[in-house]
């Protein structure tokens, strides 16, 4: 109860990026129910009042993910937190390749569990650190990763939605012209542009790079920066001159569900009960020796 205490801990500080992504939302949504969607279909007739109320379910879970990826705690290593390399169950921990020491935060003071990483923005160790997110003051890690990925599908499939909306009210409709609520009219659609296509793009290129990094069971720190701390993985169990692979990967579909957790119906709500405690993560290995077992 009081780790999951912990990573829900409201945070209520000021920050500028935070209060730009709502505003967006805000500027986004009104522009596209009362202006594209009430031009376009009528907002009273019965595609207006459909699209606006798929466009409004859409709108609120975007706000729902992204307040939860804000206040989410994205893992805390615990200060008891001690490696027990001699613990056959663990087959896998991660050392400096420089050295072959086990890897210890000097600014925390304690030892680091496997894929976790120093925030130099939170100034603590994040478990399974993705990357630190100025958009959601927060760091992207082990507790909160899927609620920011649901965050960034939902956020696309509105910016398409409300482009696709816009090109539709334009062809119907044009740009107003008469002076009496056209010049404002004419405002909204401007600024629709200029905010909608670079976001749209913006966040479709984001959600296809963390699809890739969820059907590959990998962060982007350990894409990226291949370990920037000089990392490697170690086996207990295995043999000289093992060519390294990626241990975390098991396969698209167990990858997915990693993340996703297995009920499918979950899947585009931000819960994550499925995480375990970031302390250690399923490899190739746990499946393999499971695969031998059996037979």
């Amino acid at each position: 109860m009081a780790e999951k205490a912990k990573q829900q801990q409201p945070r209520f500080a000021f920050s500028f990026p935070v209060a730009v992504v709502v505003s967006a939302i805000a500027y986004i949504y009104f522009s596209t129910v009362f202006v594209f969607i009430d031009r376009w279909l009528g907002l009273f007739s019965s595609p207006g009042i459909v699209n606006a109320a798929v466009f409004t379910a859409i709108a609120i879970m975007s706000l729902v993910c992204y307040r939860a990826a804000i206040s989410t705690d994205p893992g805390r290593v615990p200060a008891t937190y001690t490696p027990d390399i001699e613990d056959n169950t663990t087959p896998l921990h991660e050392i400096k390749r420089k050295g072959g020491d086990l890897r210890f935060c000097q600014k925390c003071s304690h030892y680091k569990p496997p894929r976790a990483h120093h925030c130099r923005v939170c100034k603590r160790c994040v478990l399974r650190m993705d990357h630190h997110c100025i958009w959601i003051n927060n760091c992207v890690g082990h507790a909160n990763y899927k609620i920011f990925f649901i965050f960034v599908t939902y956020a696309a499939i509105a910016c398409i939605y409300s482009m696709v909306l816009l090109v539709g009210s334009l062809a119907y409709d044009g740009l107003p012209d008469d002076e009496s609520n056209g010049g404002s009219y004419r405002t909204v659609y401007v600024v629709s542009v200029i905010l909608l296509a670079p976001l749209s793009i913006s966040l479709c290129v984001l959600l296809g790079w963390h699809i890739y990094l969820i059907l590959h069971n990998k962060t982007t720190i350990e894409l990226c920066w291949q370990y920037y701390e000089g990392v490697r993985a170690l086996w207990l169990q295995e043999k000289g001159g093992s060519i390294y692979k990626h241990p975390y990967d098991l396969g698209p579909y167990d990858n997915l569900t990693s993340v996703l957790g297995p009920n499918i119906l979950s899947w585009l709500w931000p819960t994550a009960n499925h995480i375990g405690s970031g302390l250690r993560f399923r490899t190739v290995y746990d499946v393999t020796k499971g695969a031998s077992t059996s037979k």
